[in-house]
């Protein structure tokens, strides 16, 4: 299983459906993940991978992690995991 397919399952288990019907271009809004299924999805992606993601719950807006969409939180923790690789 790669980065995109555990990044969407655990995603998909927040918003309780099934992975396929989570597409790239899937918001955490669109997919009905409100704020505390989105932080526990983070601590999910977090505990999967070993990272810590730079994702503040109190002020989203301001955070380093774009969380916009399924695609962006992807790119963000293959990036987070080639950093700690490096």
């Amino acid at each position: 299983m790669d980065v995109k397919e555990q990044v969407i399952a655990i995603i998909a288990e927040q918003a309780m459906l099934e992975p396929s019907d989570i597409t790239m271009e899937s918001t955490p809004e669109s997919i009905g993940i409100d704020s505390l299924g989105l932080v526990e999805s983070i601590f999910a992606i977090e505990e999967t991978f070993d990272i810590s993601v730079p994702f503040n719950a109190n002020e989203p807006e301001a955070s380093d992690f774009d969380i916009s969409s399924v695609a962006t939180i992807v790119a963000g923790i293959e990036r987070l995991i080639a950093e700690k690789a490096a």
